[in-house]
């Protein structure tokens, strides 16, 4: 019987010598007894540290998959076409109530000043601003909803984009989770 004198490649990419594998098959005892772990492993400090950096790890990758807006890392009320799209418009366009927060602080630092008027001011300034914001949320969900009307079909749309569109045009840009995939005046097609 001749023999090949070429070398063969084995399935996992290393060589194998002509004459067989070199080693004996291992037996189905042998087999199983490799594959065994103690249910409790030997260093218990080491296994719980290695458990908690795992889980660091994995809570790093999720929050990083979060922000940058993965499908797969979204909490369920981010999920979905028509919601990416509800950010991404939201994300595109100026908002009154992105300023909201900061007019607020800026109201409050100005009660506290001594002076009267300053002070009256301030509230002034927080009472009129209120109403604009609500105002321009209102306005921004009767947009959202006939533009995710005419891409998704009127039938087909989601219940709660109104209150998620407004909802995120409230928050300060650099506040927004999942971040904005979009830049300032980008509006999603």
């Amino acid at each position: 019987m001749a023999k090949d004198p070429a070398p063969k490649e084995a399935v996992n990419g290393d060589t194998e010598a002509i004459l067989g594998k070199g080693r004996a098959t291992p037996s189905r005892k042998e087999r199983e007894a490799a594959r065994k772990r103690p249910l409790v492993p030997n260093d218990r400090k080491e296994a719980a540290r290695q458990s908690r950096a795992s889980a660091a790890a994995a809570r790093e990758r999720a929050r990083i998959g979060m922000a940058m807006g993965e499908e797969r890392y979204l909490p369920t009320r981010d999920k979905g076409q028509q919601r990416r799209y509800v950010r991404d418009y939201v994300d595109a366009r100026f908002s009154v109530g992105e300023f909201l927060v900061p007019i607020m602080l800026l109201s409050i630092v100005l009660t506290y000043v001594p002076d009267q008027k300053i002070a009256a001011l301030g509230l002034v300034i927080m009472v009129a601003f209120f109403p604009l914001a609500i105002l321009d949320c209102v306005l921004l969900s009767f947009r959202v909803r006939r533009k995710v009307g005419r891409k998704f079909g009127e039938t087909a749309v989601e219940r709660g984009l109104k209150w998620y569109a407004a909802m995120r045009s409230l928050q300060l840009r650099a506040m927004r989770l999942p971040k904005p995939q979009v830049k300032r005046r980008q509006f999603p097609t």
